[in-house]
């Protein structure tokens, strides 16, 4: 079969590679769409943690179930996803009933390889049924579960102000599920034109561009004072989150959803006299995929407004060093395979 490679950061090359068997407790995935995600792109340029080259990029999928052993309640032939992030099912994580973030996980496209192939095997208990949407919807499941969790993680209420740093996808997807959930969006970014996204087509009535003096003065104006009581950061930007400590309320939540490689800083008397909370939000888990499909099977969410680009399988090691390039507007590449 064929595949695509990222050999070192900054090069892609197509491969053949040998289509996979089934084996006790998988499944096999004809896959059908690629979501391409800021992980891969991080990967592509080199500053991706947990890495090594060379990889196979790719964990925003949907596809046709081949065959499936270890489970009764999937049929070969119908429209699945899955949850890529592998667990240990006996560490300390996994016993407390948070797979997401298992002390020995592994992470399809990054810790091992992932979808940018004609055929996957994943474990069976990772499978997600397709519950009659479409491929390109089912891509688009495990970035808005990232953003679901996020919140969940939040404990978001209704009438809160949440600021949402960044409108990159999974930033996108954090205000959806901040919508959904009763919070006011806020929007925070440096890019104006990801910003006429947020107020055109996610109809958020709050933005602020990040590069602007007044940012502080523009959060107090909107909050009536308060700034906001949730503040999470989807950027990955070590600058952007070091900078966002300042945007708290008084007893505010603030949640990395983003990574980097670098150290966290920050004024602790300042964070100490807030009592503010501090926490990462680690991938996302099957109650969030759920939560994502209800809420696109129920109309509340129309993923597809996200894709901007699509391209075929065929195309995407010419395509994918312009999606780094924010002047050619990408929101979320779409890869169609085996059409």
């Amino acid at each position: 079969m064929q595949t695509l490679v990222c050999t070192t950061p900054g090069e892609l090359t197509y491969q053949l590679g040998i289509k996979p068997e089934l084996t006790p407790g998988n499944a096999i995935i004809r896959i059908r769409r690629i979501g391409i995600c800021g992980t891969d792109l991080h990967a592509f340029e080199g500053t991706q943690p947990y890495f090594n080259y060379p990889r196979i990029l790719g964990h925003e999928l949907a596809g046709e179930l081949v065959e499936v052993d270890g489970t009764s309640d999937f049929e070969p032939g119908e429209a699945v996803t899955f949850i890529p992030y592998f667990n240990c099912g006996h560490c300390i994580a996994c016993r407390s009933g948070k797979p997401n973030c298992c002390a020995n996980l592994s992470v399809c496209g990054v810790h091992a390889d992932g979808g940018m192939v004609e055929y996957l095997s994943v474990p069976s208990y990772s499978l997600v049924h397709g519950n009659g949407l479409s491929f390109d919807e089912l891509a688009l499941v495990e970035p808005l579960a990232i953003g679901a969790h996020g919140i969940r993680r939040a404990g978001v209420q209704p009438g809160e102000w949440v600021l949402v740093i960044g409108a990159g996808p999974i930033g996108l997807g954090v205000m959806e599920f901040a919508r959904i959930a009763g919070g006011n969006v806020i929007a925070l970014d440096i890019n104006e034109s990801r910003l006429n996204f947020c107020r055109n087509r996610l109809k958020v009535e709050h933005t602020v561009l990040a590069t602007a003096p007044d940012v502080l003065e523009q959060l107090a104006a909107i909050t009536n004072g308060d700034m906001p009581t949730v503040v999470i950061d989807a950027t990955g930007s070590l600058r952007a989150i070091n900078n966002a400590f300042q945007y708290m309320a008084h007893g505010a939540r603030y949640i990395l959803i983003g990574l980097q490689k670098g150290e966290i800083s920050f004024s602790h008397p300042e964070f100490h006299k807030r009592e503010g909370t501090l926490m990462s939000s680690r991938n996302a888990t099957r109650q969030d995929f759920e939560h994502v499909i209800t809420s696109m099977k129920s109309g509340q969410i129309d993923p597809t407004t996200y894709i901007t680009h699509r391209v075929a399988f065929g195309q995407v090691s010419d395509e994918f060093a312009s999606w780094l390039n924010p002047a050619n507007g990408v929101i979320k590449a779409m890869v169609a395979i085996n059409e």
